[in-house]
């Protein structure tokens, strides 16, 4: 996402840059989409809370070293207000180039309002057990 839209973008926005970040293994513009607080946290499944940039991004290197992941975000259910705005979506893992997940994780993803526009604060991720529910989360929210 070019800066200047990252800039003003909203947290749909930076939600999806997120998500395409992800997917082309680009460390950089991933960490680009978090606040610059050194409070931001990221839980990823079965494994330990990450507190604050160093933490984070090494994460993020060690598991993006070896390509781009590939997860669709499904059943948006949002909620934001002037300052913050909180997503829940299930995210469909897809490994190689099979059109159904391979497993579904439930991630909340926390935005607030920066002086530089919105910005990630926290990410936390659990596998769901079973199948991935089929119906719509009825938000009236769409992710784009």
């Amino acid at each position: 996402m070019p800066r200047a839209k990252m800039i003003h973008g909203s947290p749909d926005e930076i939600e999806a840059a997120y998500y395409d970040a992800l997917a082309r293994a680009d460390v950089e513009a991933l960490m680009d989409l978090w606040a610059e607080d050194e409070e931001i946290v990221c839980i990823h499944p079965g494994a330990r809370r990450l507190v604050g940039h160093a933490e984070i991004r090494a994460v993020w290197e060690e598991i993006l070293g070896n390509g781009g992941l590939h997860l669709r975000p499904r059943q948006l259910h949002a909620t934001q207000n002037m300052m913050a705005a909180v997503h829940s979506v299930v995210e469909e893992v897809h490994h190689g180039g099979d059109p159904q997940p391979d497993v579904h994780v439930i991630a909340t993803n926390i935005y607030m309002k920066t002086t530089l526009g919105w910005r990630m604060v926290m990410h936390h991720a659990s596998v769901a057990p079973g199948a991935a529910p089929a119906e719509p989360i009825s938000s009236g929210a769409m992710l784009h």
